[in-house]
């Protein structure tokens, strides 16, 4: 029933993303559209629309923001999920391994320093940029987290702070010596994450990468709960832990990596949507992940929507947005009586 409910919502948020903004779109008419462009015309007639221009803004305009937040929703939440049981953490968050400073790293350099007009690489832009750093950065982390024998849950937690700092140092440094006010305001922007640079060329990436990190995870349920017991019950169940947290970090990796570079760093919402559910439905990972994955779509759809509409004709960075609503939700969970991390 629960999960019944998250879907109706999300589709009817979804509706009203679309038909919010600095030109309203009646919500039975975005809902109309909506249908004649999903069903190829067999429903929703586009003859009862007032403007000929609300089908573009709805569908090229809107709906694409709609799509990746749906995505990094799912994206954000899942790997949230899946790093939380990783490094049996529960601060732990998609950007646990350096991911976030990495991707900074590189979009810094990008903006800051560019390519040259001339290279290659000034073709792909700041999102390559940012998902090279994020790459590279989570590499790193796993090789050094394996010197010396299997890579620890307390292993991956202290590579990824060190790298991590390492990147922000790098970046504070090009920041610090750059003198392009406007590209350190680009930067801070992008840090901040937006929904902005959403279309629909980009959604192909975005969804095959973000969906089948997704697919494998929510295969994973039985090996994520047995994570949560410790590796010696995983030793006399068979299980070889190492072997699946760089699997399951690899693949986390991919998709926030893929997120970052297309979004830039959206806070908290990795590390809050999991804490909610489980403490609705317990630490059990087969029903925390489907209920996270809807929940966390539900989440940012709304908190774009804040940002875009909060202060008229200014988009806030939705970064801020999840980070002044998730805030004192963990608060409250923190001093709630009755809920523990894995029970």
């Amino acid at each position: 029933m629960f999960i019944a409910g998250l879907i109706v919502l999300i589709l009817l948020s979804a509706v009203f993303s679309v038909s919010i903004g600095q030109v309203h779109v009646p919500f039975g008419q975005a809902m109309k559209i909506l249908l004649h462009a999903l069903t190829g015309g067999r429903l929703g007639s586009l003859e009862q629309v007032d403007n000929a221009s609300f089908v573009n803004i709805v569908m090229q305009v809107r709906m694409p923001r709609v799509v990746f937040a749906l995505l990094i929703g799912i994206g954000l939440s899942l790997c949230g999920a899946v790093m939380q049981a990783v490094v049996q953490n529960p601060l732990a968050d998609p950007y646990i391994l350096g991911i976030s400073s990495g991707a900074s790293l590189g979009a810094t350099f990008a903006i800051l320093v560019g390519f040259g007009s001339g290279t290659i690489l000034s073709q792909f832009g700041v999102a390559s940029a940012a998902f090279i750093g994020a790459t590279v950065t989570a590499l790193g982390v796993l090789l050094l987290s394996s010197i010396g024998g299997r890579a620890t849950s307390v292993k991956l937690v202290l590579s990824g702070v060190v790298v991590g700092s390492m990147c922000g140092s790098f970046s504070s440094l090009i920041t610090y010596f750059a003198n392009d006010a406007e590209g350190i305001k680009s930067v801070t922007f992008w840090m901040m994450g937006s929904l902005g640079s959403a279309s629909w060329g980009k959604v192909p990436v975005m969804a095959g990468v973000v969906l089948a990190g997704s697919l494998l995870f929510l295969l994973q349920h039985r090996i994520l709960n047995t994570m949560l017991l410790g590796d010696e019950s995983a030793v006399t169940l068979g299980i070889n832990l190492s072997l699946y947290r760089k699997l399951y970090m690899a693949g986390a990796a991919l998709v926030t990596g893929t997120m970052v570079a297309y979004a830039g760093m959206i806070g908290f919402v990795g590390l809050i949507i999991p804490h909610i559910v489980r403490g609705m439905f317990g630490a059990d990972h087969k029903r925390l992940m489907p209920a996270s994955l809807l929940l966390g779509s539900l989440f940012l759809i709304w908190a774009d929507i804040l940002s875009r509409t909060l202060v008229h004709n200014v988009e806030l960075p939705i970064g801020i947005i999840t980070s002044v609503i998730g805030s004192p939700v963990f608060i409250y969970m923190i001093i709630k009586k009755g809920y523990n991390f894995g029970g």
